[in-house]
């Protein structure tokens, strides 16, 4: 009598090793890609709160020191000091329809010069008074 053989299916084949590793594979390298991103992603979040809270500053000391200024049109810029010399401002008064109340515009700007991001606050204020 012979005896039959029969396959067993105890292990993986070498295909289904190859194909599992390159899912693998694939998957690392997205999540890397992610991470990467959320990196990027949290430096301009930071960024952008560092210039508000900047602007926020200089427009509190403008709104204080709102009485002497003159009649619309003017103009100033700097840059601020370290630890924040990355980020250059820009205060500029508009006068409105009401010539009782002035337009203040506070920009904080960063980056290259080509491709300069801004945070930009404007305010009203009462022009000659407190």
């Amino acid at each position: 009598m012979k005896k039959q053989r029969t396959e067993c299916a105890d292990g993986f084949t070498l295909l289904e090793v190859m194909i599992a590793l390159a899912i693998v594979a694939i998957a690392l390298v997205t999540l890397l890609g992610l991470s990467n991103r959320t990196v990027l992603v949290h430096d301009r979040i930071q960024k952008v709160t560092r210039a508000t809270l900047l602007a926020q500053q200089l427009m509190a000391e403008q709104e204080v020191q709102v009485v002497g200024v003159g009649t619309g049109g003017e103009e100033r810029e700097g840059v601020f000091e370290e630890p924040f010399a990355d980020f250059s401002w820009r205060i500029y008064y508009e006068n409105t329809m009401l010539p009782q109340v002035r337009q203040i515009h506070v920009q904080v700007r960063w980056g290259r010069e080509q491709h300069n991001e801004q945070v930009e606050l404007i305010s009203f204020v009462a022009a000659g008074g407190r």
